[in-house]
């Protein structure tokens, strides 16, 4: 994993956080991601090459996951240390936001912007921790797995990416049943948790030398 050691908690905690909005998106959208471009991506070829509905909110989330990331790259570039920090509290304000706009059914958009955000956190000179990006989190698993059998990288050098990966199904399942229990309010629990987030990236930036 990309990233220092102490970044490591934080990432899982935001793999958690989008693992959840993800979940809340999927039920409340019914069967459209939020995080999950690569998926998204698919659905968008396949509605377009059958006349389907969908390929236009498709389309929507991706472009806005796109320019959560734009918005987010820009903040990281002008922030220097607080943009971690800076980028969380962008993605708490358009989880607030979505959560206010999701009651009456829109607002997606901005969850996706808000995932989109997220994966910029931790990008640090050209490399990043990819909170989303599952199947290459999991491609980095299975590589660290044959090189600590190999007996050429540390023995827990897999550790962290199948803590990420654990991070999101964790958020996941629990997204799925804050949904079932109260529907897209379960949003303002996810704009608390990235703002305690941001909180905490905030005290570590500042004391770090």
């Amino acid at each position: 994993m990309s990233g220092g050691r102490a970044d490591w908690p934080f990432a899982i905690a935001l793999a958690a956080l989008a693992g959840f909005v993800d979940a809340v998106g999927f039920l409340r959208i019914g069967g459209l991601f939020v995080s999950f471009m690569s998926g998204n991506s698919t659905q968008l070829a396949v509605d377009a090459a059958n006349g389907g509905g969908w390929w236009r909110m498709t389309a929507a989330l991706i472009l806005a996951f796109v320019a959560g990331v734009m918005a987010a790259a820009v903040v990281s570039e002008r922030l220097g240390r607080w943009a971690p920090a800076a980028t969380i509290l962008l993605t708490t304000a358009l989880l607030a936001w979505a959560a206010l706009l999701m009651v009456g059914g829109t607002g997606a958009v901005l969850l996706a912007a808000a995932m989109g955000a997220l994966n910029v956190v931790f990008q640090r000179d050209g490399r990043s921790i990819p909170i989303t990006y599952m199947t290459g989190t999991l491609v980095r698993l299975g590589q660290a797995l044959a090189r600590a059998l190999m007996g050429i990288a540390p023995r827990t050098g897999w550790l962290p990416y199948l803590l990420l990966w654990s991070g999101l199904m964790v958020g996941a399942g629990a997204g799925a049943l804050a949904y079932a229990a109260v529907g897209t309010h379960a949003l303002w629990g996810a704009t608390g948790f990235a703002f305690v987030l941001a909180l905490a990236v905030a005290v570590q930036s500042a004391t770090a030398r």
